[in-house]
């Protein structure tokens, strides 16, 4: 296994099954700093760089931030189209 990692580490150019077959050995590579060249046929086709900007995201919602926010002017236990119209959908179906 470490002779596999190692020719990935040290392979910059791939074709596109290649890549397919191994997407994650080659954007551990990426991840790593380096490039990857994806190449149709041995045709050069796309470059794959890293991003710049690798800063995680975290989640900054708080519990109960939007208390207060929401008005409800109707009973939600109650039907929302009255019980007369009951029969009516039962004869759709």
């Amino acid at each position: 296994m470490a002779n596999f990692m190692a020719y990935f580490v040290y392979m910059k150019s791939t074709n596109i099954a290649e890549f397919k077959n191994h997407m994650g050995k080659y954007l551990a590579i990426v991840e790593q700093g380096e490039k990857v060249e994806i190449c149709r046929r041995n045709v050069p086709l796309a470059i794959i760089i890293p991003s710049k900007q690798r800063t995680i995201q975290t989640n900054k919602t708080q519990l109960g931030c939007g208390e207060g926010s929401v008005v409800i002017n109707a009973d939600l236990t109650e039907p929302s189209f009255p019980s007369g119209d009951w029969n009516m959908l039962q004869g759709e179906l």
